[in-house]
């Protein structure tokens, strides 16, 4: 059974096109691109071997394309889920083409630690 060792935290935006998918990408670059933690070299384990979960929450989780998530990560096993969550904020002009806001927490897990 893989054992949790990090989480960590992001939020990213579509302003104009309300692509969730590129929210969702955003937010995990977010939380990724700000970190540099070797944790597979830590316990002596390829970065290969990395169970990586990734909970993404949209307004419209259906809109979210979770191959092109899973994707950012270089290495890994990357399991993506999608659940109602984050922020459509509506735009001044009114116009019905709301700011999408994406949340994204992601788990790293090894066997045998």
């Amino acid at each position: 059974m893989p054992r949790r060792l990090l989480t960590e935290f992001g939020m990213g935006t579509s302003l104009r096109r309300q692509d969730y998918t590129q929210a969702a990408c955003r937010a995990v670059e977010n939380a990724l691109w700000h970190n540099s933690i070797n944790l597979a070299e830590l316990f002596g384990k390829d970065k290969a071997e990395m169970h990586i979960t990734v909970d993404v929450g949209v307004q419209e989780p259906d809109r979210v394309d979770t191959a092109q998530v899973a994707a950012v990560f270089p290495y890994g096993q990357v399991t993506v889920h999608v659940t109602k969550g984050g922020l459509d904020v509506p735009r001044p002009e009114g116009d019905g083409n709301p700011t999408v806001m994406a949340n994204v927490a992601i788990s790293v897990a090894l066997e045998g630690i």
